[in-house]
């Protein structure tokens, strides 16, 4: 690494995951780095800020704490979870591992003490400073500042530097600035779903142990609607309802009394009000949040300036890539450093063209997933085919991988690869189970072809459209 690296000064907005992430493999590539944040430091005061408690947590973004040395570290943060545990409205549960490979798991991990562990381990770096309390209103992107605004004194500032990154979350300013500016032809979409979430819990029982199974991520699928609840550390649950805000019998806006509430759990999820004696409170006190997909590009401005992790590319959160999604940007963008450093729009422009095209295709991977995880889970076409493919993953442990594994396990490929090659895999499967051309009896190699094959034939097919 020449010494130019080292009078370089590196302006990151926004300490979240990403950002501190970033501000920690910076500081370990001899940048200074200086970080403004927002939020007060996490680590003196309790902000739950109204987003997720917990995050699934998996190979992508372990990759990440490979790369910065950490991954021991995380490791004790993490509750891991072998399957989906599914609730029926009977209170009957069936557990659907997420893999046939025992070593394929994914991880309950807390949002604030795996950020509190990055900043700590940032903060190690003599040439990286961590500045909270700290709001950015804009960027000038062309003269490569930031105005800030101290939340706490209200005094105004310029901050200047040679290069900037926005990690500054689904509303980022920076990428605000950039839209507004009108100086290049700067694209943007940001999608809602007709679906809002609320976060609820299940408290510890009373001798401080879990009250349902621990190692799963369970989910209470509805057709319309579901809960799912995440385990976490204290023997707690974190519980999320996702609801639509306008339709069917039970809506967010007319859940507006603790008799309805109540009325629609003790209706829908009998064993999950068993364990949330303190649902109403909950319910009333926690906001309820909108969820969407932001696409973008250009990401970044000549040389100056870069959007990374939601900033760039927010995503709805059912396929449990968000936040592994951001990690794996900060590996991406080190391997393009190694070839390209000392050149910034250079490294910019090369990360732009292999990345965006991953984060587009997990965006909608996510909303597939969500029509999955309140449907299709208790559909038993599809429990036929989750059949197939854990059979196939434990005898053929090298040769076939369901989309949901290409996606979640095998790291070493982008998720664009996974996508297609998994959408292929569940067309065949699906269309072969239709018409009965395999059966979850048939002999396991007998299908492993089969599916190969049809695979193959519907990926060809999709290449001649030019999908």
């Amino acid at each position: 690494m020449g010494n130019h690296n080292k009078q370089q000064n590196v302006l990151i907005i926004g300490a979240g995951l990403c950002g501190a992430l970033l501000a920690l493999r910076l500081g370990q590539r001899g940048y200074n780095v200086t970080v403004y944040e927002m939020r007060p430091d996490l680590r003196k005061v309790d902000i739950a800020a109204g987003r997720s408690i917990n995050l699934a947590f998996s190979d992508r973004g372990n990759k990440a704490m490979k790369l910065v040395g950490i991954e021991d570290k995380v490791k004790a943060l993490c509750i891991p979870m072998n399957g989906r545990m599914l609730h029926d409205i009977n209170g009957n549960t069936m557990m659907s591992n997420y893999s046939g490979r025992d070593h394929e798991y994914i991880n309950s991990i807390s949002r604030g003490g795996l950020n509190a562990l990055l900043l700590d381990e940032a903060e190690k770096h003599k040439n990286v400073k961590i500045h909270f309390n700290k709001k950015c209103e804009s960027v000038d992107f062309e003269k490569t500042t930031a105005f800030f605004k101290d939340t706490l004194s209200n005094k105004e500032f310029i901050e200047d530097a040679d290069t900037i990154f926005a990690t500054d979350g689904a509303g980022s300013a920076m990428r605000k600035s950039y839209f507004l500016s009108r100086k290049f032809l700067f694209s943007f979409s940001q999608d809602y779903l007709t679906h809002g979430y609320k976060e609820l819990s299940i408290l510890p029982d009373e001798n401080g142990g879990y009250k349902t199974y621990k190692n799963a991520l369970h989910i209470w699928p509805r057709g319309d609607f579901m809960v799912i609840a995440l385990p976490n550390l204290d023997s707690s649950f974190t519980v999320t309802l996702f609801l639509s805000y306008d339709e069917g019998t039970y809506n967010f806006n007319n859940l507006t009394t603790p008799e309805i509430v109540t009325e629609f759990f003790q209706k829908e999820f009998p064993d999950a009000l068993e364990l949330m004696p303190n649902l109403v409170d909950d319910f009333f006190e926690n906001p309820t949040a909108p969820l969407g997909t932001v696409k973008c590009s250009p990401w970044h401005y000549k040389g100056n300036t870069l959007l990374m992790g939601d900033a760039a590319h927010a995503i709805v959160p059912f396929y449990g890539q968000g936040m592994n999604a951001s990690f794996e940007d900060v590996v991406e963008l080190d391997a393009i450093l190694d070839t390209y450093e000392g050149n910034w729009e250079t490294v910019f422009t090369e990360y732009q063209k292999t990345r965006k095209k991953d984060t587009d295709a997990i965006a909608d991977l996510a909303i597939d997933n969500f029509h999955e995880m309140k449907d299709h889970v208790a559909n038993p076409i599809f429990q036929e085919k989750r059949k197939i493919e854990m059979m196939l993953e434990k005898e053929f442990p090298n040769d076939y991988s369901s989309k949901y594994s290409l996606v979640t396990f095998n790291e070493q490929i982008g998720y664009r690869e996974a996508m297609l090659k998994g959408r292929a895999q569940d067309k065949a499967i699906l269309n072969m189970l239709a018409d009965g051309s395999i059966s979850v009896t048939d002999e396991s190699k007998a299908i492993l072809n089969k599916v190969i094959r049809a695979t193959q034939a519907i990926l060809e097919d999709d290449n001649i459209a030019g999908l």
